[in-house]
């Protein structure tokens, strides 16, 4: 219970001021002690103490091997002299570039004839190369900077010059997280500020709403940070969620104030009156959202665990804050209006069953789209189409493939890779692999020792020299790390297509086993970032499944509680359980991959569902116990403003992501508004007809 001085430190002529300045000074410090850069790693889905990483890591340490950056350089002039000395200068220039290990190019090694050589150097284009890049694990935020750099010193508008590789393609995420991070987060509080401006017309409700949610974010900033959790995949959308949790207890409190002020004109028995009969609905709308968040600790996928360790933190400091902070502008600043009931949504069409029919035929209708949901995101999703940088990816991809993956095998009946039937067995292996339309370019002892073949005398050589030559120091670093030490074990790295392939990563990879199989293989581990994404997609859709299914089984316990009432919580639930189907059916419908990104925006729209109801609820619920005939029309009346602004500000709020060039940021904007424009339309459209409330007379038109 809030005690009485409470209400007299909010009625202060001070305390608006202080919290403003607290405001501002939280800004100070989030700018001054946060990291708002976000962190991407080559592993950015797993952590390392995931199972799913432990084979990536094996495969590194029994095959050691660093990551590549590739660099296609087209010949546009077509001047083969000249392309030469130009590819022959940047390799140079690039091979200097702090970073870079080594490498290899056309200016370096001679493709014709080399096994080796003309896969990873030469293109189905015959006026491209590649050059490729072995990195020593710089951090790509440090080393692609240095690589365009030196790239563009070398500009020429002869040559057409793309860049890929695993450290490309997580620096180019990380810079789209940031650069969403600072634009599209300020442009989302801008539009928050502006539409709760509108809807208002109170400078003071604007003031402290802005206030409540900045405090409430730049607590939330500072203490994940101390919790060891920095800017990451999906902690880059914490500022505009916390933003919006905050946001929605401050304009239920904001409808109930109004209320209680027309009533009482003292305002601390306004603010007592409006906080009393907000604090319980708020609470258990937290709840159900912290239960939200909790559910995605189960998660195997590094990213979704931190979302939710920072979405609790985000979900209690925005209640704590938005009671702590904002009745003091209501209680000193914002202008009290006498108004009289306002009964204009007790007659809201969706009362009457043709709109429950429409809405329900709708649901029905986006439902079946669930069953074609894609959990499997494609790197090249993550880039916007048309744009160079994607068109860049699609053709380096087109060519030999962008996601790697590891996959060691080993003779079947245990003898070593360096005897003639296995080694045989090997070259069945490459070729299968070769003519699968799934896998690009692949890089294998039978490739080091067809290149090892062509030096002088090598004819004469048995198989066993020609492969230690091919595992020795003379190829570099390309060539170690593809069998073992004791010849038990080959290594083939395999680059595979991204766009070309419409099957899904597991079938391929079970062609993959069979080609080994079929060889008189077996597959000792399948590793690297094309299986990592495979893992990935059905860590996504059992989160999917389990965390929205274990959060409406968790609501249904809240709804119980909240409605008091056994019949009226199954209304509830069947009302929530609609919004993710209309959020992944429509995806389903579109053919819109959800990503590791996007996935938490279908559990966000749930919390932002379940608000709505049980603001709804608790208001329909008290007017009963109080003796209103028409307690649905009139909780619709009082709670359906609020309903409709939070609605309206938190879609033209995240309406800006869609103006993102990332993606994932786009496509969550996307999930967040249809969540939202369904939670209302169940609220207050088909809820009050499914507990059985009458048409409103038609004098209350």
């Amino acid at each position: 219970m809030i005690r009485i001085d409470c209400f007299q430190a909010w009625t202060s002529r001070l305390a608006a001021w202080v919290a403003t300045a607290i405001a501002m000074l939280g800004v100070i410090l989030v700018t001054l002690f946060v990291d708002l850069s976000p962190r991407v790693e080559g592993d950015f889905f797993f952590a390392e103490d995931d199972p799913q990483m432990q084979a990536s890591r094996a495969v590194s340490e029994r095959f050691p091997s660093s990551p590549q950056v590739i660099i296609r350089v087209e010949d546009r002039a077509d001047e083969s002299e000249t392309y030469q000395q130009s590819i022959a200068e940047l390799t140079e220039e690039l091979f200097q570039v702090e970073g870079i290990a080594g490498g290899f190019s056309i200016a370096t090694n001679n493709p014709e004839g080399s096994p080796l050589f003309s896969r990873i150097l030469l293109t189905p284009n015959p006026a491209a190369t590649n050059i490729i890049l072995e990195t020593d694990n710089t951090d790509p935020e440090i080393l692609l900077p240095r690589i365009e750099a030196a790239i563009d010193a070398h500009e020429s508008s002869d040559l057409d010059v793309m860049v890929s590789g695993v450290p490309v393609i997580v620096e180019l995420i990380r810079r789209s997280l940031y650069r969403d991070l600072v634009t599209f987060s300020l442009a989302a509080v801008l539009i928050f500020g502006l539409i709760i401006g509108l809807l208002y017309r109170d400078i003071a409700i604007v003031v402290g709403t802005l206030a409540t949610c900045f405090i409430s974010v730049s607590l939330t900033l500072i203490v994940v940070q101390a919790l060891g959790i920095y800017i990451g995949l999906l902690t880059a959308n914490l500022v505009t969620i916390v933003f919006v949790l905050t946001l929605s207890h401050v304009i239920f409190l904001t409808a109930n104030w109004k209320r209680a002020a027309a009533e009482h004109p003292d305002r601390g028995r306004a603010l007592r009156n409006g906080v009393r009969d907000t604090l319980e609905a708020s609470f258990w709308s937290m709840t159900t959202t912290l239960l939200g968040f909790v559910s995605l600790l189960i998660a195997s996928a590094r990213p979704l665990r931190e979302l939710g360790i920072a979405g609790i933190v985000g979900t209690l400091v925005a209640l704590l804050v938005a009671y702590a902070v904002y009745p003091a502008f209501l209680g000193r600043w914002v202008a009290v209006h006498r108004v009289t009931e306002d009964r204009r949504l007790t007659v809201f069409p969706g009362h009457g069953l043709v709109g429950v029919g429409t809405i329900t035929v709708a649901v029905a209708f986006l439902a079946i789209g669930t069953v074609g949901v894609d959990t499997d995101a494609r790197l090249l999703t993550y880039f916007s189409e048309g744009t160079e940088l994607r068109d860049g990816l699609e053709q380096i991809d087109e060519d030999g493939g962008s996601s790697t993956l590891d996959i060691v095998v080993r003779d079947s009946g245990g003898e070593r890779v360096d005897s003639r039937p296995v080694f045989e067995a090997l070259e069945a292996f490459q070729d299968a692999l070769d003519a699968d339309s799934a896998v690009g370019v692949v890089v294998s002892p039978t490739s080091l020792v067809g290149h090892a073949r062509t030096l002088p005398l090598a004819g004469l050589l048995p198989l066993q020299v020609l492969l230690d030559i091919a595992s020795g120091a003379q190829l570099d670093s390309v060539a170690l790390g593809y069998v073992t030490p004791e010849r038990d074990e080959a290594h083939f790295f395999l680059r595979m297509h991204e766009a070309q392939s419409g099957e899904p990563r597991e079938v391929v990879m079970d062609r993959l086993r069979s080609h080994a199989v079929g060889s008189g293989l077996e597959t000792v581990v399948i590793a690297g970032l094309y299986d990592l994404q495979a893992q990935l997609g059905r860590l996504i859709a059992s989160s999917l499944k389990i965390g929205i299914g274990g959060l409406l089984l968790l609501f249904f316990m809240v709804a119980l509680v909240v409605s008091r009432s056994g019949p009226t919580a199954v209304k509830m639930w069947l009302c929530l359980a609609a919004i993710p189907l209309v959020v992944l059916g429509t995806f389903g419908h579109l053919g819109i991959a959800i990503d590791i990104i996007t996935s938490p925006a279908a559990n966000i729209a749930l919390a932002i569902g379940a608000d709505s109801m049980i603001h709804l609820v608790v208001r329909v619920r008290r007017l009963d116990a109080a003796g209103e005939v028409s307690a649905w029309n009139l909780g619709v009346a009082q709670i359906g403003g609020a309903v409709l602004r939070a609605t309206g500000i938190i879609a033209a709020g995240f309406s800006i992501f869609a103006l993102s060039t990332f993606p994932p940021t786009q496509r969550f904007g996307l999930a967040v508004i249809l969540g939202s424009a369904a939670a209302a339309a169940m609220a207050l459209v088909v809820l009050p007809r499914l507990v059985g409330q009458p048409e409103p007379p038609a004098s209350g038109v």
